[in-house]
């Protein structure tokens, strides 16, 4: 009995998956049937992905919206269409490019021309993922000339600081309520509580 599957990759949680979703359920795919990984497409260590391959047999049809939606690595994509195709032994369509239907065009001719489509998208995939990559650390190195700080800001040392310190150290106040009245946690505690030793030292001297 042949299975119909679907797949769908976002790059991240706040991208959008409707329109491969609306694509699967188009073609009919069970919604037990999809998976769904939200994660980059550098290679094929997805969770869904594996959960879905080990599920596949031979005669089965997978769908995806476009080759980029199954990976961005053009060795990776290469190797997991054989695998799936030759191995496995399932059908493949991607929705978007129709010359990518394995079930049709078995022939010398159609085989050839499948795959050199799929070098080309693979190669194409791998590339926008490199300008992507490009683009971001284009845009992180320009907001830093700018002075843009990423990370989470700063917590600010109180200015009763070191009053704060010496009455812990004096066993006056618990630990838990120091860092609390510092706004601080614990390893943001110790940090400032070496500088602020180093400079009291420095003024004893």
């Amino acid at each position: 009995m042949t299975n119909t599957f679907g797949y769908i990759r976002v790059s991240s949680t706040d991208q959008n998956e409707d329109r491969q979703l609306d694509a699967l359920r188009g073609k009919a795919v069970p919604p037990r049937n999809i998976y769904m990984d939200k994660q980059s497409g550098k290679d094929f260590n997805r969770p869904q992905y594996r959960r879905m391959v080990r599920r596949l047999r031979r005669g089965d049809l997978l769908y995806i919206l476009s080759i980029d939606r199954l990976g961005r690595n053009y060795e990776e994509i290469q190797r997991q269409w054989r695998m799936l195709t030759k191995e496995v032994g399932v059908d493949i369509c991607v929705i978007d490019m129709p010359l990518l239907d394995t079930r049709s065009g078995k022939d010398l001719m159609g085989t050839f021309i499948a795959d050199l489509v799929l070098q080309i998208l693979s190669f194409v995939a791998q590339s926008e993922r490199e300008n992507i990559r490009k683009r971001q650390e284009q845009g992180i190195a320009a907001a830093k000339a700018r002075g843009v700080r990423f990370g989470r800001p700063a917590v600010e040392t109180p200015e009763d600081f070191g009053a704060l310190v010496e009455a812990w150290e004096r066993h006056e106040r618990s630990f838990s309520d120091t860092i609390a009245l510092c706004g601080m946690s614990e390893a943001t505690f110790y940090r400032r509580l070496r500088e602020y030793r180093i400079e009291r030292n420095s003024r004893e001297k």
